[in-house]
């Protein structure tokens, strides 16, 4: 399987788990945005987002191995603590936390080590609309060919 899509599958799977994401977000943790025939999103918020992904070669000795980064995308919007964006902040700093140095089980490749690298907030041309980016840094083990 795929590093990045195994790496991925397993950070959404521990997202879904943690019950103080749940109670923020409940399972609305999305590959991609539901969307309406008009492209306008199509979801309650607030809501997690899967972000861009890059992979690089982490080949050692005899070892083959890449270099994975990947990123959250926390999204908020709405009254209260969502019309700041204290909400978003909160979302984002438990994601840093659930999956900050989290042993991963992968079937396929073995997690080596998994980073929180950044956390940003993203300014929206929408001032309605609160957005965080959370990336996070993995060394991924991959069988031979």
């Amino acid at each position: 399987m795929d590093p990045t899509l195994e790496l991925m599958m397993a950070a959404v799977a521990r997202l879904r788990a943690t019950p103080a994401i749940v109670a923020y977000v409940g399972q609305r943790i999305y590959d991609r945005i539901p969307a309406s025939s008009t492209g306008t999103w199509n979801t309650q918020f607030p809501f997690i987002s899967n972000g861009p992904t890059i992979s690089t070669p982490d080949d050692y000795d005899c070892v083959q191995g890449e270099d994975i980064t990947i990123q959250f995308d926390v999204w908020s919007s709405g009254s209260g603590e969502a019309y700041d964006t204290i909400q978003a902040r909160k979302i984002a700093n438990l994601v840093k936390r659930a999956l900050h140095n989290a042993e991963l089980s992968l079937t396929t490749n073995a997690l080596v080590s998994l980073e929180h690298v950044l956390t940003r907030h993203v300014p929206d041309p929408n001032p309605a609309l609160h957005h965080f980016a959370i990336q996070f840094r993995a060394t991924v083990e991959t069988p031979g060919v």
